[in-house]
């Protein structure tokens, strides 16, 4: 069996990084500007125990290194990253760190990464899952959601993290939106971001 993976005595192998006897891994934060004022700090709790992959690519994204901690490329950082569609009512989006307007994003897999579960519901306020173009393309975009229930999402967005600290920081960014979710006229970005 390759290092790392445990067998759970039923066969199936065990791809959590986090194993029992190391300390959790951090949480990450988002320090977000409207143009150009530090408005304050997001701060995600990820959900390693149940999407250990796309947590480690948000991670990564955040700090600039892969989980073994070898430098990421300058470019794979959210840093200086619009949140290109928001919408008041539903949800704040971004990660575009490739092309910043929506249409780009890319993994620390490699261009998209497939859906690892869909084990965490959108149940709740402050949920952060990856944005997609269907099943089996998440790359860098992201979203949080801004009200209690988005039932249609489930089942078609990995929902691997929650806000823990700074909604208010979202619902000032969700305020800048529009219903039709087109970029925002004010211009919203990630500032700076990385591990708590």
């Amino acid at each position: 069996m390759p290092e790392g993976k445990k067998d759970d005595g039923q066969g199936k192998k065990d791809d959590n990084p986090i194993k029992k006897d190391e300390k959790p891994l951090p949480n990450v934060y988002l320090k977000i500007s409207i143009n150009g004022k530090e408005v304050g700090k997001v701060v995600i709790k990820l959900y390693d125990d149940v999407v250990p992959k796309t947590c480690a690519n948000f991670r990564s994204l955040c700090t600039g290194n892969k989980p073994d901690q070898t430098p990421l490329p300058p470019s794979f950082t959210y840093r200086s990253t619009p949140f290109h569609r928001i919408i008041p009512s539903f949800m704040i989006q971004s990660g575009d760190f490739e092309r910043q307007d929506g249409t780009g994003g890319v993994s620390i897999y490699g261009e998209k990464f497939p859906d690892e579960n869909f084990e965490k519901k959108h149940d709740k306020v402050g949920l952060v899952s990856m944005a997609n173009c269907g099943a089996h393309s998440n790359g860098s975009q992201f979203f949080i959601t801004t009200v209690e229930k988005c039932e249609w999402l489930d089942g078609k967005h990995v929902v691997f993290g929650e806000v823990v600290e700074g909604m208010d920081v979202v619902k000032e960014v969700e305020s800048k939106g529009n219903k039709e979710g087109k970029p925002p006229k004010d211009k919203i970005i990630i500032s700076a971001c990385g591990a708590v």
